[in-house]
């Protein structure tokens, strides 16, 4: 179906969010809880945009509105990204992250950038952490479930079973490369081959092909049981399996030629 975003006349493909259609026709939308691996969660708020359908307009997450059916429920769809509403709607919601995530520079850079003033709440000092649910979600669809939101209201934080080593974690660092704000601290040191995350350390595994160090043992243990890989299989970083993935088909071809 068609709809307008933002003057724009845009194809629409029912079912996916407004935030989905957006991105793929170019036009901006800023989001930090939404990551295209997952399903929208519409936790920070910060895509909020306006849906006029008819005489019916309200501000609804882009990241979980989808977009209707064709036909009489999605007729006259319109989609505005920025009014004054909603800029100072995002506003508001940067400047409570700021109170929640001072020490993060994403954050920082946000405030500075919706010009936010200072004011009275509390900060929650050293903080980087906005509640994304990011890292708990990456760990959930990694099949561990290492990590979670714990206790309620203003302590509500993310962390391992009683802030301790679990068992659970492989130590994969899927957690932190997908936090937006930097929150989640990981260590790598090449000397010792150890990683440190989550009250842990892990061995470190060097790639059987370059020799740069990729991932942790526990990691691969994990990924040859779940997917009933060998461990030579699994032992090849990203960059070399493609590397490899490549010469295979090259030399395929070039058999079949």
């Amino acid at each position: 179906m068609k709809m307008i975003i933002d003057g724009r006349e845009i194809y629409a493909i029912p079912g996916e969010t407004i935030l989905e259609t957006a991105k793929r026709a170019g036009i901006s939308i800023p989001t930090l809880c939404h990551h295209p691996a997952f399903q929208g969660q519409g936790r920070c708020r910060l895509c909020l945009v306006e849906v006029n359908r008819r005489d019916d307009k309200k501000i609804v997450a882009s990241c979980t509105y989808p977009v209707p059916e064709e036909g009489e429920e999605g007729e006259g769809m319109e989609v505005k990204t920025s009014t004054p509403e909603i800029e100072e709607i995002r506003k508001d919601i940067v400047m409570l992250l700021y109170k929640q995530a001072p020490a993060s520079k994403l954050i920082q850079d946000l405030f500075r950038q919706y010009r936010c003033a200072e004011n009275s709440l509390r900060e929650n000092s050293g903080e980087k952490c906005i509640l994304c649910n990011l890292c708990v979600r990456a760990c959930e669809e990694m099949g561990t479930g290492a990590i979670s939101l714990v206790m309620r209201g203003t302590e509500k934080r993310i962390a391992t079973p009683f802030d301790e080593a679990s068992p659970d974690c492989i130590g994969c660092g899927a957690c932190a490369a997908i936090c937006p704000t930097g929150a989640i601290e990981m260590k790598d040191d090449k000397v010792s081959r150890k990683r440190h995350i989550w009250h842990q350390h892990f061995d470190l595994v060097p790639c059987a092909r370059c020799g740069e160090l990729f991932a942790t043992r526990k990691q691969l243990n994990f990924i040859v049981r779940r997917e009933g890989k060998s461990y030579e299989t699994s032992s090849y970083c990203e960059a070399c399996r493609k590397k490899l993935t490549a010469k295979t088909i090259a030399d395929f071809r070039q058999g079949i030629e």
